[in-house]
């Protein structure tokens, strides 16, 4: 007599599946460890940054933000099917400035509501649909940052949502160490990410029209564990001997500190680390600036286009 199969849903296959072993890896003991990526940057180089406003047509503003993989991390990919780092990839949305509903409470100015959410795909390990208190934390860092950037006074009784979705999450260690087994996502990858989201809600709230006193972007940077040297914008998976991180929120034109996130055994001197985190952070403001004249261009041509249109439309009668 034939199973009984559900029609409704998709059915998992009748034996089971499993990931594919290289012998390499197994004979040859130093085969992986030949894998390790390595930075080839200079220590004060950061990374390529690609920033785009306006995807999402239905929000007030919207960005998206990719830090995609060194060269020499993609070439030593090629003798095997995992990539050695990955790359980071974050998508912001505004929704409002918007009426608070009835039932809520007077506020004198902008309530600011920040949601991060890891997508289930976006680290090794697989994350759940509920927030977690990672995904939490990060939130609470965001609104803090962004809190002392927007002018909330000039939008009483309103309130404005920004929501982050992490597409693909910077690690916190290579995936061949046993550290990176657990997968707890709390490590030093997590600065990386927040540094993004900084970065990439600010270049939404732009597209969006928010009055802000600045553009505020994030940066960060590491100490390692030899001699104490000083990484800008540094990968994990690049480095086994971080043992300080610093990710910042940073005003440039105001010179002021908005967010500061330390972890590790910085030291009784941390201001040398939150310096060169300031130093990541201008690198993205050139960046946010760029975007912010690219799109002042295109709305500023839209517009006259607009009205180039409408004075060919008008019909003279006698």
């Amino acid at each position: 007599m034939a199973a009984i199969s559900d029609r409704r849903r998709i059915n998992a296959p009748s034996g089971g599946t499993s990931a594919p072993v290289f012998a390499k890896t197994v004979k040859e003991s130093g085969y992986l460890q030949s894998l390790r990526p390595s930075r080839t940057r200079g220590p004060n180089e950061l990374r390529k940054t690609f920033l785009q406003t306006g995807i999402v047509p239905s929000a007030s503003g919207s960005a998206y933000l990719e830090v995609p993989t060194s060269s020499s991390s993609s070439s030593s990919s090629q003798s095997t099917l995992i990539p050695p780092t990955s790359s980071l990839k974050i998508t912001a949305s505004i929704q409002g400035p918007k009426p608070l509903p009835r039932s809520a409470p007077f506020s004198p100015t902008l309530v600011l509501t920040t949601t991060v959410k890891f997508a289930p795909f976006a680290t090794r390990h697989r994350r759940g649909y509920i927030r977690d208190s990672a995904e939490r934390d990060l939130g609470v860092h965001l609104e803090t940052a962004l809190r002392g950037v927007i002018i909330g006074e000039r939008w009483p009784k309103s309130g404005v949502e920004v929501v982050i979705t992490i597409l693909e999450g910077d690690e916190d260690a290579w995936w061949g160490d046993s550290s990176a087994e657990d997968g707890s996502g709390s490590g030093w990858g997590m600065l990386n990410v927040l540094a993004g989201c900084i970065t990439v809600a600010s270049a939404a709230i732009m597209d969006a029209g928010i009055d802000c006193v600045d553009m505020v972007a994030g940066g960060v940077a590491a100490m390692t564990k030899d001699g104490g040297q000083k990484l800008l914008d540094p990968c994990p998976a690049e480095h086994q001997d971080i043992v300080a991180a610093c990710a910042v929120g940073y005003l440039a034109s105001r010179d002021e500190i908005t967010e500061i996130w330390l972890k590790g055994d910085v030291g009784a001197d941390p201001d040398d680390l939150i310096e060169n985190a300031t130093h990541a952070a201008i690198g993205s403001v050139s960046v946010l600036k760029e975007v912010l004249l690219e799109n002042l261009e295109a709305r500023i041509k839209q517009s006259s286009e607009g009205s180039k249109r409408k004075h060919e439309d008008v019909e003279m009668t006698g």
